[in-house]
């Protein structure tokens, strides 16, 4: 299992987390390559990883320059931003699991639903490179387990869209809930909302390093060079040396007093909040009601923030959970040339050997009103000209 632990001494944020990452083996070309699948603006932006010193230690600053106006952007409108893009199933499950956890904190602090919250400084076009980037980055390593160390909460003020705000801001106050955190560090945001989400929805632990046989070290620098610690974080990545603990669980209940209006919706937010899957199962319950049986399979790290988005979207008083284990293919998305243009498929292969190749949905629903066809002849023309590439 390959491993990683954020140390994060001097505190964390996205650009150190992408930079460490980079140190770590991760091609800033591929990077380029697999953000320029995320629908922004064409030349909104451009990337640089530079060698910088921080208190006399060599790191790699990640810089991304915005050419662009920045904009103000949704929960909703970067959920289908990211969902629509061509980038892998896991990038999008990592960066989705970040997204949440951000929009459940800004729509706690400020009143609002979930899908209204209107993200400021992360919903700019570097924020969303910062989040997407480390899923790449993470994804790109193979990365299965995310460890972190207590945070500092720093001090002070922090000047933002929303006014002058104390350090740790509201929201990234929110996201350290549950969090080992200590107050050992002098004044200043050391500890960005982007970065405590990242650690919220991903580390499956903060605290105590784990276990680890260290295969390499990566050191990302921060903006900004502050006197009583090197602004750095610092990423061990190695094998696991003990027995990992279950990482994916089975979560259900029992529902029958549900508006069933409400199903769609609820399958929809909780894939978008991380979940693996979520499926439906027609019950007889007690009384002789028809009920619902809702399974949702999920990785550790997201079991009690899903259980909890369960209990607040829907009518369930409770859930039960326990641990699966699961045999998957690997999954790649590709595109291919067809008739009908270019079309990306999913290929699922077994040990580097190609079992089949099945098309994308929204690329066949795409072509199907683009070109007046029927969905179900786009699916056909596509199936059989991509099967033996």
């Amino acid at each position: 299992m390959n491993i990683i632990y954020l140390d994060c001494f001097a505190g964390i944020s996205g650009d150190m987390t992408v930079a460490a990452l980079l140190e770590l083996g991760v091609p800033l070309p591929v990077l380029r390559e697999r953000l320029a699948m995320l629908p922004l603006p064409e030349g909104s932006y451009s990337l640089a990883a530079d060698r910088v010193e921080r208190q006399h230690i060599a790191a790699t600053k990640f810089d991304v320059q915005v050419t662009a106006d920045q904009h103000h952007r949704t929960y909703r409108h970067i959920k289908d931003m990211i969902q629509q893009s061509p980038l892998n199933v896991r990038v999008k499950e990592l960066s989705l699991q970040v997204f949440s956890r951000l929009a459940a904190a800004e729509a706690k602090v400020h009143g609002v639903e979930v899908e209204e919250v209107h993200f400021h400084e992360v919903g700019a076009i570097d924020s969303i490179i910062d989040i997407v980037g480390t899923a790449v980055c993470l994804d790109y390593l193979q990365i299965e387990e995310v460890h972190a160390s207590s945070l500092p909460l720093g001090s002070g003020f922090v000047q933002t869209a929303h006014g002058r705000l104390p350090v740790p801001a509201p929201a990234t106050a929110e996201l350290l809930k549950g969090m080992h955190v200590h107050p050992a560090i002098g004044p200043g945001e050391r500890v960005t909302p982007t970065g405590a989400a990242i650690v919220a929805a991903l580390a499956s632990t903060t605290g105590t390093a784990p276990s680890l046989r260290i295969h390499g070290i990566g050191y990302g620098a921060g903006s900004r060079d502050y006197a009583d610690t090197p602004n750095i974080l610092r990423v061990f990545m190695g094998e696991g040396a003990d027995q990992p603990a279950p990482d994916i669980y089975m979560i259900e209940t029992n529902i029958d007093d549900m508006n069933p209006e409400i199903y769609g919706f609820l399958m929809d937010h909780l894939l978008a909040c991380g979940a693996l899957d979520v499926t439906f199962t027609s019950l007889q319950m007690k009384k002789n009601r028809p009920g619902t049986k809702l399974s949702m399979l999920c990785h550790r790290q997201q079991l009690h923030h899903l259980a909890g988005e369960v209990l607040r979207q829907s009518t369930a008083i409770g859930v039960r959970y326990y641990p699966v284990e699961r045999i998957v293919l690997d999954r790649t998305v590709e595109q291919r040339e067809t008739s009908l243009g270019p079309v990306f498929v999913k290929v699922m292969s077994d040990g580097g050997k190609k079992i089949r190749i099945a098309p994308e949905y929204r690329e066949c629903l795409r072509i199907a009103q683009e070109l007046g066809l029927p969905l179900l002849d786009v699916y056909r023309i596509v199936e059989g000209e991509t099967a033996g590439t």
